[in-house]
């Protein structure tokens, strides 16, 4: 979930989700198009019927995701085969029979995505018909409705990147330039001066929006491998949404000498947008899982994820602090999942510490991830940032980095600072894939608990810090001696 917008009220008043960075003012409505429409989520009840094997996963996966898993010594199991291609037809068949019994004018209906590791299937239909056909089913496990249609909607208006940046955003003399006390704070400057900068590792970036990433100049020499929208309607205009993405991206992708140097200026990324921002949802956690997914059939090693949620328009009560178990939400189960895929996912906190909910959101309650708060320049806990521990007494958040604020690169290509874990979280993400370039044998678990052994209060964790401040440098020399 992407707050609003950010406001400073006389005192610290921080949005009680993560950081948006859209304005309403650049944006005007207009009724939502073609009526009233409603996503479903069907959960099916096995495989059967299935035309792929576990024994030829390159059908589905890339050779990359394949290697990353042979070199962990992870095997491909049932839940990575795709959904039935049996059950699909069946859900195709009596839908469309469906819409032929009620002869509804301008009745449609259509499968948006599916969830190979959840086995599930999102239908979307402005026909209630279908949904009712669709749930009797047999291979039907579970349906629940994770989408209706708002109002309105708002429509974007474009916004220009500077082609150039300002003077006052360089800080000669400094090779990180803006980036230079977040990356310090970590001692990650230590890594990158060995050549570790990310090289051969990709990542994943979930967000809701990448405003100008193709045209900032502090990006021109980014390795961007691709992006993709898996919200519906996809945007019609990508590199349009939301700059908070830009702006995670930039703490690790920029690579502008004196101005920007991210975490991982080497390594390649793939730019998801899974977030909508028209409407809080749950049909979001389906999102994020299919970009999930996608980012583990391309090859992903390493998932940088500002985004979670905890509670949804017109939802009252969808979710409770005793779900906080990384096993409840679909967006937990689904990250719960990643590291025994080979894959790290680093995600924030959240900033609800300020308002009634204060804890982490989902999924950052997951199994063997490393979630992110936010500190600031003395080394204090930012009071927006999500505290744990999670219902079943785990520590959370795993660590902390600079994100009150950090240091970022705006959709307008200008240096801005902003305030959130979903700025402190990329800046660990990418230095933890320059630590995984250093030590290529380690596992995703492996890694995490690497960082986490290294923080500053390992020792001692608590339901504020977690362990603490990582060290990048000791984990790396640590790391060499287990090889």
């Amino acid at each position: 979930m992407l707050s609003k917008l950010h406001k400073i009220i006389g005192l610290l008043l921080v949005a009680l989700t993560l950081p948006l960075t859209g304005s309403a003012s650049s944006k005007s409505k207009i009724k939502y198009p073609g009526g009233k429409y409603y996503i479903w989520r069907y959960t099916l009840k096995d495989k059967q019927g299935s035309t792929y094997s576990i024994e030829h996963p390159g059908r589905w996966l890339s050779h990359k995701s394949i290697e990353r898993r042979k070199r962990q010594g992870l095997a491909v199991d049932s839940t990575d085969l795709p959904v039935s291609n049996k059950y699909l037809r069946q859900i195709e068949r009596v839908s469309d029979e469906a819409l032929r019994v009620n002869r509804q004018r301008q009745a449609e209906w259509q499968i948006i995505g599916t969830s190979r590791w959840n086995n599930t299937v999102l239908v979307r239909s402005n026909d209630t018909t279908v949904f009712h056909r669709v749930g009797a089913l047999d291979c039907i496990k579970n349906a629940e409705m994770v989408w209706v249609s708002p109002d309105s909607i708002s429509l974007l208006r474009k916004v220009k990147a500077h082609d150039e940046f300002n003077p006052w955003d360089s800080v000669k003399g400094a090779t990180y330039g803006n980036g230079k006390e977040q990356i310090e704070m970590l001692v990650g400057q230590r890594l990158h001066n060995i050549g570790f900068r990310g090289k051969g590792i990709t990542i994943a970036v979930l967000d809701g929006g990448f405003q100008n990433a193709d045209v900032i100049p502090a990006f021109a020499h980014s390795n961007i491998a691709g992006e993709h929208d898996f919200v519906y309607p996809q945007s019609a205009f990508f590199y349009q949404e939301t700059d908070h993405g830009t702006k995670v991206l930039s703490t690790m992708a920029s690579n502008e000498p004196e101005v920007m140097v991210g975490t991982a200026p080497e390594a390649r990324y793939w730019l998801l947008r899974c977030e909508d921002q028209q409407t809080e949802q749950p049909v979001e956690e389906d999102y994020w899982a299919m970009a999930a997914e996608f980012a583990d059939s391309a090859g992903v090693d390493i998932i940088s994820s500002s985004l979670g949620y905890n509670e949804y328009d017109n939802h009252p009560d969808y979710y409770h602090q005793r779900d906080l178990d990384g096993r409840t939400a679909f967006i937990s189960r689904t990250a719960s999942m990643l590291a025994q895929k080979g894959i790290i996912l680093v995600n924030s906190a959240g900033n609800s510490g300020m308002g009634p909910w204060k804890k982490i959101i989902f999924p950052a309650d997951a199994h063997d991830i490393l979630t992110v708060g936010a500190i600031n320049p003395e080394r204090k806990n930012a009071p927006f940032s999500g505290v744990g521990p999670t219902q079943d007494d785990r520590v959370k958040p795993d660590l902390m980095a600079l994100g009150s604020p950090a240091s970022l690169i705006s959709g307008r290509g200008s240096i801005v600072r902003d305030m959130g874990t979903s700025f402190s979280t990329p800046i660990v993400a990418g230095l933890v894939a320059c630590l995984w370039q250093a030590l290529p044998q380690k596992s995703a678990l492996d890694i995490i608990r690497l960082v986490r052994q290294t923080c500053n209060g390992y020792e001692h964790p608590d339901n504020i810090y977690g362990f603490g401040i990582p060290n990048f440098w000791r984990a790396y020399m640590i790391g060499r001696l287990d090889q």
